[in-house]
């Protein structure tokens, strides 16, 4: 096993430490409502550790030549509502003003840097317009995701009619800000076997479940397990950044884990869970003791079951190094996509640029029909087909053939003969919760975990989040749904945390997902499942468009290309509890006025 750790360094969080004289069993809330003090044991002693009453501040000008001040605008410049862009002369900032007062951050998006004053400011938060990240206006904190850090927060003040940002030159360098975390309090003297959190998994929901409870005060020993040999990356560039290298995409450099005392076991495999005895198993016959679980496998690809499946050059884009393999064997090569999922298409379309020829072979009639309609994905073919992508739909694979052990041709069940030199499986993938079978732990018949709003399975104590759960949807009326992308994975995490804490958070985000292909980002929010008509604004053929999935006169999903931040609008509005009717969209539409969204801030008919 391999592992990660450092000694305790000092920082401003205060933690109360109590041995007490005897060992209690369970945790409970306290009478008024607050999170009592955890219960953990470490050698065979109880401890307790306790949050502050206060919120933990830190001047961030205390080196003062780090410090600029700028004169940014007059305070008629700014109405209710508005924000701006501003420059302080070595950065700039976000300006926003809400019902008469004036705020300042960072203004771009930690996650991948869109600018954040053409997102969506809404009830004292931004939106980001490209992903649906969320952040506090007046703290500056991530709400929702994706991404890991905050935004800096500038000090805002008005002279002589006049606005003026005092801030960090650093801060508005980086445009990021990562929170305090509490620093372990027992790793001097923990037991190698023991540990208060076990988190099996190293994905986005397992990391922001380890630095969630570091930011609130969590103090114990945290242990993350992965059958991965990295640390935490950004999968979902493995699909549309092919070429990435591993410290590209690196969500947390070794340091980040070490100072932060979040040890992560690399390259292992727990084999089974005794909730009982709280005890994991892993593969190599190590066994861990745990107070609190968070299970977050994620999911496993699919197989070909044709013959000649094992042939080399066939791979599932499972790492870095499947990524970067695919594209070198695909260059001036003939390439084979199988399936013509998000991760198909987007493999596809990453190696029209590098390979001689691309094709992709899917069971439907259409590329993401059951997802985004029919009319949506005949626009998406299209746009591949123009880029040199051919398509052998309505078929499957009946044969992969080799020519000293490397691969050659696909077969098709059509008949069709497909040169290849390799190929890419992406045919949909299982949750990997196949060790949790003789567990006790609910899973359901599809094979994934079943959790409720604060993602805690029927067993006390025991998480689980991302791709191998269903949980609890409130803006479908509370559908148990299984929603496998990225954002969603950071808010299951999140709460997951939360709870573990004896927060009682409850999940009520608004799912937000998005796929690029050939320079053009295709936004999504809502969930559309079962959706019974859609409403078009725009033009498909240009892909420039926004579709609005709905269902019993009500909207459930949107889908836009070139169209933000509608996406971000519409999902603010549904994150708010308000619902948007069908007939509210169609005159929208035909009326045509692109900028008359009055029906989405409530003012509409």
């Amino acid at each position: 096993m391999g592992g990660c750790f450092s000694k305790p360094k000092p920082v401003e969080v205060k933690i109360e430490v109590v041995l007490p004289e005897k060992e209690r069993a369970k945790e409970e809330m306290s009478p008024n409502g607050k999170a009592s003090p955890l219960v953990y044991k470490v050698n065979g002693t109880a401890r307790h550790y306790h949050l502050e009453e206060h919120p933990i501040t830190i001047n961030p000008y205390q080196n003062v030549k780090d410090v600029v001040e700028a004169s940014v605008c007059h305070v008629k410049d700014l109405e209710n509502g508005q924000m701006r862009e501003v420059d302080l002369g070595c950065g700039k900032a976000l300006l926003i003003k809400e019902n008469g007062d004036y705020y300042a951050m960072g203004h771009k998006c930690p996650h991948y840097g869109a600018p954040l004053v053409k997102g969506v400011l809404s009830k004292g938060r931004v939106r980001c317009p490209w992903h649906g990240a969320c952040f506090s206006i007046g703290t500056g904190d991530i709400e929702d995701f994706p991404g890991l850090d905050s935004l800096p927060k500038f000090q805002v003040k008005i002279e002589k009619e006049k606005v003026y940002i005092r801030a960090s030159k650093q801060a508005l360098l980086t445009q990021r800000r990562t929170k305090v975390m509490a620093k372990c309090i027992s790793l001097s003297n923990y037991n190698i076997s023991s540990t208060n959190v076990l988190i099996i998994g190293a994905g986005a929901a397992g990391l922001v479940c380890a630095e969630t409870l570091r930011q609130e005060g969590f103090s114990d020993r945290i242990v993350m397990c992965t059958m991965d040999r990295h640390l935490p990356y950004d999968r979902p560039k493995l699909s549309k950044s092919m070429d990435s290298h591993l410290d590209q995409i690196t969500l947390r450099p070794k340091e980040f884990f070490r100072t932060n005392d979040i040890e992560v076991l690399t390259e292992t495999q727990v084999a089974a869970v005794d909730i009982k005895n709280k005890i994991a198993v892993f593969k190599d016959g190590f066994k861990m003791d745990y107070n609190k679980l968070l299970i977050a496998t994620g999911n496993t690809p699919k197989a070909l079951s044709c013959k000649g499946k094992e042939v080399e050059n066939v791979f599932n884009i499972r790492t870095p190094e499947d990524a970067n393999r695919v594209v070198k064997l695909a260059s001036s090569k003939n390439a084979v996509i199988v399936g013509a999922s998000f991760l198909g298409m987007e493999v596809a379309a990453y190696l029209t640029e590098k390979a001689h020829s691309v094709s992709v072979v899917e069971l439907e009639e259409v590329p993401f029909k059951k997802f985004f309609g029919e009319k949506v994905g005949q626009a998406l073919m299209k746009m591949f087909e123009n880029n040199r992508v051919k398509f052998y739909m309505q078929t499957e694979v009946s044969e992969l053939r080799e020519q000293e052990g490397k691969l050659k041709e696909v077969v098709l069940k059509s008949g069709k003969v497909l040169r290849a030199d390799v190929c890419v499986i992406g045919i949909g993938a299982s949750p990997a919760t196949g060790f949790l079978k003789q567990s006790g732990i609910n899973i359901d018949s599809k094979g994934f975990i079943v959790v409720n709003k604060m993602m805690q399975t029927n067993i006390p104590g025991v998480f689980a989040a991302g791709d191998a759960v269903t949980f609890p949807l409130a803006l479908r009326n509370n559908k148990k749904v299984n929603i496998p992308h990225w954002q969603m994975a950071h808010m299951h995490g999140r709460i997951a945390a939360l709870n573990m804490l004896a927060h009682g958070t409850e999940i009520s985000t608004v799912p937000y997902l998005w796929t690029a292909v050939f320079g053009k980002s295709l936004r999504y929010a809502g969930h559309g499942e079962g959706f019974d008509d859609v409403v078009f604004q725009g033009d498909l053929d240009e892909l420039k468009f926004v579709a609005f999935y709905t269902k019993n006169e009500e909207v459930i999903a949107v889908a836009s290309m070139n169209y933000d931040p509608i996406v971000s609008k519409v999902a603010e509005v549904m994150a708010s509890g308000r619902a948007i009717r069908k007939r509210d969209v169609e005159l929208f539409v035909r009326h045509g006025k692109t900028g008359d969204m009055s029906w989405l801030t409530g003012k509409g008919s």
